[in-house]
């Protein structure tokens, strides 16, 4: 069973330029709606509007629908309105639906939905923390109006049966009926208006690490991703864009030896009968100097070139963080005057780049299009958007494009945009005939919408007894939300700031400011998004106060924490599992960090060796995390396993530079990342909680940055104030 948003349609210059957007709809009213086709379906609506849609200014989702079908073989299937990138998300909402219909594991099934009224963009860890209290509401009513229709049946009191392992039981006669024999029956009643839900000390499923019901499919081979797609007499079709950011093609290729060309405006593509002809034809790898790019295509140097740099960039970000424009992003009484009253101050500057997303399956896309009809298969984030991008390249009612969602091989963001999908639709409009497009791992790289560069000033002042009493933070960093259009250039962007305002630890006056960056540089939403630097700038400064003032860090933030209960939980737990008090081997360090995202709260304790100006070996990483209810903890420590390799690939080795309007990474080999051999030992230990669940796909990226740089300070004594820690060491071979 799935909950989803309804994806407000893009407007026009949207859709052509393959934008799309994450949404953290939250319900605001419910409707159950019956229908009987082949079993028993319940949908159960949810109209919202998401915060993102409504800065965009677009029109409100129409509805917010989810569905159980439930065969005559009494087999439960569970369908998924997101994609399934790696995350668990299909499993766990699965999971949440079997907990209330009192099914055991093995009865369920589940599946990705067609897109339609429960299609919702999957971003932001929000299936789990968004859908879980709709989705227990869902189960609970479809196992209610089972049990009134077996009453019904045996013309008994509904409060004498009750539902176990698929089926309902008449307590004192002991009589039987499935599920699937009652399901139509079912279908044809009123749902209840306040569905009863198993109470906590009754609960089976949720909580427990259950085998994930895409694992089987995703070991034996049978698992479907974008890359995989086939269809009958289809060609094959890469893409090369202009070297140059804002360049051209300056004239379409002339076609040669069985490959057609096509101009998409800022690339061109080759369409070949297979994906190495038509990567061949293209020249990838092969740059002939020029700005001709390889494969000898002429294209047009844009105007503003030698400004697309990152120079320039970093003497644009120093100007605006001396001079602004900023705008006041939080404000709690008066930081600057207050700086009068402390006995120490203490300020530091931190920058982090741009980053790749890197995902290990390229973008893809396959199309097949008729003069009255659309289908697209695509490993996307955003079905609702790729099938309103599609319509309006096509001129197709949307009722006539129909997208496929594959399964994800990772997504981390890049896969909330459309961009090489509209070029598919694009091209088979061109050619008439079924087509894949495959962008080579070069065009990954060069044509990312990369995580922004940011930079960051903090100062600190504190009291006699060490306390903050002033907290100033000056964040300047490209808008994503302004660049793709869905607020006013130069206004606030709270998820610029996300990770550096409404701070856990007691601060009596702080200011936090956002001064826009004009960099015109594609970017877009990367696993944690702001919070991935803003924590690593916030966390670092708070381990320097520690320093300054002689404190154990651990111990410092401790007393930061003491009126934050949640917090403070959670970083004792990530302590005592790091083994923070206990003695270190010889040139060993360790380094501690707690960050919050999209509600959870993760710390991590990151041991380190070895530690030179070249590099080190990350030994072990301890990390706790409160997210709420558990729902599967096996998954979660997945993604609490994966965010960590993720961010200590990225705060090692990881940047995106740029010069001449070109980016300076082309693949994995001057991209590095964490290999098995330069795996630490990982321990999670996930707090238990009732609260209502929040994200697990994105919290554990945060931590690592700042733990790590901490670690490494007091493995060396040098403080790193940038990231990567050692640029150099990106190389991963040819």
């Amino acid at each position: 069973m799935a909950i989803g948003l309804m994806e407000a349609a893009p407007n026009a210059e949207q859709m052509q330029e393959g934008l799309s957007l994450p949404s953290g709809i939250k319900p605001s009213r419910r409707q159950f709606l019956v229908s009987a086709t082949g079993g028993f379906m319940l949908q159960f609506c949810l109209p919202g509007l998401s915060r993102f849609a409504s800065a965009a200014g677009v029109p409100a989702p129409t509805a917010i629908n989810s569905y159980i079908q439930i065969g005559t073989d009494s087999r439960i299937t569970v369908l998924f309105g997101g994609c399934e990138l790696g995350q668990g998300a299909m499993s766990g909402l699965a999971q949440i639906a079997a907990e209330e219909l009192m099914v055991e594991w093995t009865q369920v099934k589940s599946a990705l939905a067609p897109l339609g009224p429960i299609t919702y963009i999957t971003g932001g860890s929000s299936a789990i923390r968004n859908n879980y209290l709709p989705l227990r509401q869902a189960g609970a009513a479809v196992r209610m109006m089972l049990i009134r229709a077996a009453s019904n049946h045996w013309g008994v009191s509904v409060n004498q049966c009750y539902a176990n392992n698929g089926t309902v039981i008449d307590a004192p006669t002991k009589r039987v009926l499935t599920y699937g024999a009652l399901a139509l029956a079912a279908s044809k009643l009123a749902p209840p208006a306040k569905p009863t839900l198993i109470p906590d000390a009754a609960l089976r499923l949720i909580g427990k690490p259950l085998v994930r019901l895409d694992m089987a499919d995703k070991t034996n081979g049978r698992a479907i991703y974008g890359i995989d797609v086939r269809l009958p007499g289809m060609v094959y079709a890469a893409v090369r864009h202009a070297p140059m950011l804002g360049g051209t093609l300056a004239s379409t290729p002339t076609n040669r030896n069985g490959v057609t060309f096509v101009n998409l405006g800022t690339a061109v593509a080759a369409v070949a009968g297979d994906t190495h002809s038509a990567f061949s034809a293209l020249g990838e790898g092969d740059d002939d100097g020029g700005g001709s790019g390889g494969g000898g295509f002429k294209w047009t140097t844009p105007p503003n070139a030698a400004q697309i740099a990152s120079t320039v960039f970093a003497t644009q970000a120093a100007t605006i963080m001396k001079q602004g424009p900023v705008l006041e992003s939080e404000v709690v009484g008066s930081a600057l005057a207050a700086k009068s009253t402390s006995t120490t101050t203490i300020d530091a500057t931190y920058s982090v780049p741009y980053l790749a997303h890197a995902c290990l399956e390229v973008l893809n896309c396959t199309v097949n299009l008729t003069p009255t009809f659309c289908e697209i298969w695509a490993p996307t984030q955003v079905a609702g958007w790729a099938q309103a991008a599609a319509a309006a390249i096509t001129g197709l009612p949307l009722a006539a494009v129909k997208v496929n969602v594959t399964y994800l091989g990772g997504g981390l963001g890049r896969k909330l945009e459309t961009d090489c999908i509209v070029q598919a639709v694009q091209i088979a409009k061109a050619i008439k005939k079924p087509v894949k497009l495959t962008w080579p791992r070069q065009e990954d790289f060069q044509r990312d919408k990369y995580r922004p560069m940011a930079v960051s000033y903090l100062r600190g002042s504190l009291d006699s007894s060490h306390n903050i009493v002033a907290w100033w933070n000056r964040v300047v960093t490209p808008s994503i939300s302004a660049q793709k259009g869905f607020i006013t250039a130069g206004a606030e962007d709270g998820g610029a700031v996300e990770g550096a305002v409404t701070l856990p630890y007691a601060m009596v006056n702080r200011l936090v400011e956002f001064g826009p960056h004009p960099s015109p540089v594609p970017i877009g939403w990367w696993r944690s998004v702001g919070v991935s630097y803003n924590a690593f700038f916030v966390e670092s400064f708070i381990d320097e106060l520690a320093h300054a003032t002689s404190q154990d860090p651990y111990q410092y933030r401790r007393r930061l924490l003491v009126n934050n209960p949640r917090f403070l939980a959670v970083l004792d737990a990530a302590a005592e599992l790091g083994g923070w008090n206990t003695t270190l081997a010889n040139g060993h360090a360790r380094g501690i960090a707690i960050a919050e995202t999209f509600g959870t709260v993760v710390a991590q304790v990151v041991e380190i060796s070895g530690a030179s100006a070249t590099g080190l070996r990350v030994v072990s990483v301890a990390c706790a995390v409160d997210l709420g209810r558990a729902i599967n903890p096996d998954s979660i420590e997945a993604q609490m396993q994966g965010g960590i390799v993720h961010g200590m690939g990225a705060a090692l080795w990881g940047h995106i530079t740029f010069a001449n309007a070109a980016a300076s990474v082309q693949n994995f080999n001057t991209y590095r990342l964490v290999k098995m051999s330069d795996m630490p030992t990982i321990k999670v230990k996930i707090l238990p909680s009732t609260n209502p669940p929040s994200g697990a796909g994105e919290p554990g990226v945060p931590p690592f940055a700042p733990a790590l740089a901490n670690a490494y300070f007091r493995a060396t004594g040098i403080r790193a104030r940038s990231l990567p820690l050692f640029p150099a060491a990106s190389h991963m071979g040819d």
